[in-house]
């Protein structure tokens, strides 16, 4: 169960990334095929979503010319491991049975509201880091989605104002555990595991994605395509979305929202074959790149920490 699918970055994206395991992530800029660093450049001070932020409202060309005209070192991408563009959000909402195909195949009516649940930080890891199967489940799914970054603290906003704040888009996989999600009728245990929220491979700003309702979505698996539709298929658009979940809580700069997955995932399938030990996920979204994620199994995980620690203690 070998993949060469790789992950892919799209030129302008904003990347925490580091050159050693041990290391904190670090926030960046991808330019020419190189990450340049931003911690210190003006104005944006190392914040990923200020320097969205800062390519929405001037303009790319400005958040370049900031960049490349700061003095920073540049690493090349295929020497960097990449986080999650965002690693500490205030919030993860994920909505379910967004897009109608999915409701369908599931065997789900189409719900007349967003219907969302939460992830957390625990689950958040970037593109190419292992994705865990816990031990106590092993249904374990894919599901590749848009997810949307909000730029703008805000509460209350339209669906016509509410694209004003976002900060970017990224790739999501709102990776699930369906024993454990079906065994009560909230979802949160089966969708809320270590590694089980895979993002990246970058932020893109909003200004660089002008309608994120036309967005080509695939998901891979092992090279066999299993999802493909486009975000126009959604039930409830970007925008809607926003609306909705900012009438009952305040939206914060960094929040994640991501926003369901069309049809393809193992659950609707009749011959259900669920992911194990080795083999790769990789979902593309048009203009934002490629997330891809091996799995691992949990065993397989506490052996090669256990290598690791003896390792490292020699």
């Amino acid at each position: 169960m070998t993949s060469e699918y790789t992950t892919e970055v799209a030129e302008h994206s904003l990347v925490t990334w580091r050159t050693s395991a041990g290391d904190e992530f670090s926030p960046g800029f991808v330019h020419d095929g190189a990450v340049w660093p931003i911690a210190d450049v003006a104005g944006i001070d190392g914040d990923v979503i200020a320097a969205a932020v800062l390519a929405n409202d001037a303009g790319i060309d400005e958040l370049v010319s900031r960049v490349t005209g700061s003095g920073g070192s540049t690493v090349s991408l295929a020497d960097v491991e990449l986080g999650p563009p965002v690693l500490r959000p205030s919030k993860i909402l994920c909505l379910g049975l967004n897009y109608k195909a999915h409701a369908d195949g599931a065997g789900f009516d189409v719900p007349p509201v967003p219907v969302f649940f939460a992830k957390f930080q625990n689950g958040l890891v970037g593109a190419d880091a292992d994705v865990i199967l816990p031990r106590s489940d092993d249904k374990v799914d894919y599901e590749g989605e848009l997810a949307v970054v909000i730029g703008r603290r805000t509460k209350h906003v339209s669906r016509e104002d509410a694209l004003d704040y976002v900060a970017g888009y990224a790739v999501f996989n709102d990776v699930s555990a369906r024993d454990l999600q079906l065994a009560t009728s909230q979802w949160t245990h089966g969708k809320g595991v270590d590694t089980f929220a895979p993002m990246g491979p970058g932020l893109v700003p909003a200004a660089l994605i002008p309608d994120p309702q036309n967005l080509q979505l695939t998901t891979k698996l092992n090279d066999d395509v299993k999802q493909s539709d486009t975000t126009a298929s959604m039930v409830f658009s970007v925008a809607q979305t926003i609306e909705f979940i900012s009438e009952v809580m305040t939206l914060e700069p960094g929040d994640i929202i991501a926003t369901g997955t069309p049809a393809g995932v193992v659950f609707e399938q009749q011959q259900q074959r669920w992911l194990v030990d080795g083999d790769v996920m990789a979902v593309t979204i048009e203009g934002l790149g490629t997330l891809r994620n091996p799995t691992v199994s949990e065993a397989t995980a506490a052996q090669s920490d256990r290598a690791g620690a003896t390792s490292s203690a020699a």
